[in-house]
């Protein structure tokens, strides 16, 4: 996908440039450490994507969508010191390398900072980004609390869990559109359009997420195999487990589940069950149910079916990952 390629570069060459020359060191260097491993960049490409696509100008988004990817970094490194992750994207976690209270500010600066890149927008379009940006923030750290609180909820249901996805995962993918979009100054109907796009297949991408932590290639993924089964969240895999399993199969995971523990025994039991209620197929084809909702969305934007071939690709793309 040339396109992608060119967006990444943007996005690099916008990371090299913006690289935090600040003191002290030891704030600023972890911060450059993460970003500078930054992946595949995805939801600053989506805002630069958007604004493409309703023809704006790409200068005006860099730094917003600068502002996403610092923003999502932020986000990965307090969530790694929630989860106690001693890997990201393959590479020592930041509170590992530099303990949790380095982990934490340069997580914050991350944050503001984040703020600070929207700061070149014209007043009505500035008003209007933060507000998403602001919002979208807040949902995201009510996610957070709701996944928090499902390792010790005993009846977690499908709709809690698609709303803790939403808010986590979704709201941010969907935001980075929205956000380009509004610098391109996309009507309003489009705007949100390309926000349902965006919150289902960020949607799909958390569900794939969780399917890959049990069933992916770890050298692939970049996490540690199972670590959602050793910290008791409550995914997609687990519920769907929990609806075809028999009695004794439930007693077992809420067994695993009632404790945390590293013992080997817990996720090859929590895995047998997994595989038995075959939760793998039935996870991947909630997957395409979101893609499809997503790209329905897209199908509704008056734009040449051309120029949105691409997000059709993207989404493809994504929920194509290594497993």
């Amino acid at each position: 996908m040339e396109f992608l390629d060119r967006y990444q570069q943007i996005v690099a060459d916008a990371v090299t440039k913006y690289t935090f020359k600040d003191k002290p060191a030891e704030l600023y260097d972890p911060m450059n450490y993460i970003i500078s491993h930054g992946g595949k960049r995805l939801r600053p490409i989506m805002v630069l994507m958007a604004c493409d696509l309703f023809g704006g100008d790409l200068k005006q988004a860099i730094k917003p969508a600068l502002a996403i990817e610092f923003f999502h970094n932020f986000t990965l490194i307090h969530d790694d010191i929630m989860d106690e992750a001693p890997l990201r994207r393959n590479k020592p976690t930041i509170h590992t390398l530099h303990g949790i209270n380095v982990g934490i500010l340069s997580g914050d600066g991350l944050m503001l900072k984040a703020y600070k890149f929207f700061e070149d927008l014209e007043p009505e379009i500035f008003k209007a980004c933060i507000r998403i940006f602001t919002h979208t923030g807040l949902l995201l750290c009510e996610g957070q609390q709701y996944d928090i609180n499902f390792e010790t909820q005993e009846n977690v249901t499908y709709d809690d869990y698609i709303r803790m996805i939403t808010y986590k995962t979704g709201v941010l993918s969907a935001s980075s559109f929205e956000i380009g979009a509004l610098i391109a100054r996309a009507n309003f109907k489009d705007a949100k359009a390309i926000f349902n796009f965006g919150k289902h297949i960020g949607i799909a991408f958390q569900i794939m997420d969780d399917y890959l932590d049990v069933f992916g290639d770890q050298a692939q993924f970049g996490k540690k195999h199972a670590g959602d089964i050793y910290e008791n969240k409550k995914t997609i895999l687990y519920l769907l487990a929990r609806e075809h399993a028999t009695d004794e199969e439930r007693k077992e995971l809420d067994h695993w589940y009632g404790k945390k523990t590293d013992n080997i025994d817990k996720v090859y039991g929590v895995e047998k069950i997994f595989r038995r209620t075959k939760v793998d197929e039935k996870a991947l084809r909630l997957i395409q149910k979101h893609n499809e909702i997503g790209q329905s969305y897209l199908a509704k934007i008056n734009i040449p079916e051309e120029k949105k071939k691409p997000f059709a690709e993207l989404a493809n793309y994504l929920l194509r990952r290594e497993s």
